[in-house]
Formats: structure tokens, sequence, C-alpha cells
């Protein structure tokens, strides 16, 4: 049984034993006059007790209660207070940042401006170091192609006057020239020693 269960109980009991005292004070005021101012203070009495007996219940169970919505209510304002320092840190913050928007928002473009310069500088630096690669590398091509149009000219050169050597030799070499070349040739060895 829990504890309000057993004060329910008693108190039950209590107002039972306190109503067949009445009936029967009432019944026997009705039979003695007498005593009629007895039972006056027994009712004042028996009054004192009951209104003792709710004082006292409540006393014993009200405190605890009221003790413990009072400590809900605190937790419940600490909690609330807490939230309010943090909501209102958090608008001093925003409106640090509001305030500041501007600002950031001037360094934002002059910095994408400088790196925009920046980046306009390294492709121009890039181009002209690519365009140099390139000329450099035509000029060496160039160069390349030209001696070796020089070489298959003098290639062509040679070979052409090996021909006009060839055919100007085959006109000019008659048999008789042959044995004429052929006798001092001889005649130039044995003049030699061995």
């Amino acid at each position: 049984m829990t504890r309000k269960n057993r004060i329910f109980l008693a108190c039950s009991i209590f107002l039972t034993l306190l109503l067949a005292a009445a009936q029967a004070g009432a019944a026997e005021e009705a039979a003695n006059p007498k005593a009629a101012h007895f039972t006056e203070i027994f009712k004042w009495i028996n009054f004192a007790i009951v209104i003792g007996l709710v004082i006292w219940v409540f006393a014993k169970l009200l405190p605890p209660k009221f003790r413990n919505d009072a400590a809900t209510i605190n937790a419940a304002i600490a909690k609330a207070t807490a939230a309010k320092a943090l909501a209102d840190a958090q608008l001093r913050d925003a409106q640090t940042k509001l305030a500041n928007l501007q600002k950031e928002v001037l360094e934002l473009r002059a910095l994408a401006e400088r790196e925009s310069g920046d980046e306009v500088e390294r492709i121009h630096s890039a181009t002209q170091t690519e365009a140099q690669k390139i000329a450099a590398a035509a000029k060496a091509e160039i160069e390349a192609t030209e001696r070796s149009a020089r070489i298959e000219l003098k290639a062509l050169a040679a070979k052409l006057a090996v021909d006009g050597a060839e055919t100007l030799l085959a006109k000019q070499l008659t048999p008789q020239a042959q044995e004429s070349l052929i006798n001092n040739f001889v005649k130039t060895l044995d003049g030699r020693p061995n």
C-alpha cells in the first residue's frame, strides 16, 4: 500500500467514527437536555481534532510537493536563463557579423581583383614564355631545314659535277687517250725504285 492510500484509509476511518459519534451525540442530546452542553464541547473538541489532523496531513504532504514544484520551476528558470544568454550571445555574434559584412565583402572584392590581376600577369608571362619557346623551336627547325637543304644542295651539286665529269670524261676519253694515259703511267713507274 502506498503512503497516499494509507492516509486516505486513515482519514476515511476517522470520518466514519466522527459521523458515528455525531449521530450518537445527537441521539443522546435529544434524550437528555443537560447533556447538550457537553455535546457542544464534544463537537468543538472533535472539530479541533479534525482540523488538527487535516493540518497535520497537509503539513506532511504539501511541503515536499511544494519543494519539488519549486525545484522544477527553479530548474526551468535556470534553463531558460541559460538559453536566453546563449540566444543573446548568438544575436550579438550575428549583429557583429552583419556589421562586418560590408567590410568583408570589400576585402573579398579587393582580394579577387588582386588574384585576377596576378592571374592575368601569370597568363601573360606564360604566354610570353610559350611564344619564346615556339619562336626558338621554329628558329631551330628553320636552321635544321636550311642545313638539310644545304647538304642536299651540296649532294646534288656533287652528283651533277660527277655526272658532268663523267659525261665529259666519256667524251674525251677515247681509246687513244686511254692508251696514252696508261703509257704515261707505266713510264712514271719505270723510273721509280721498288
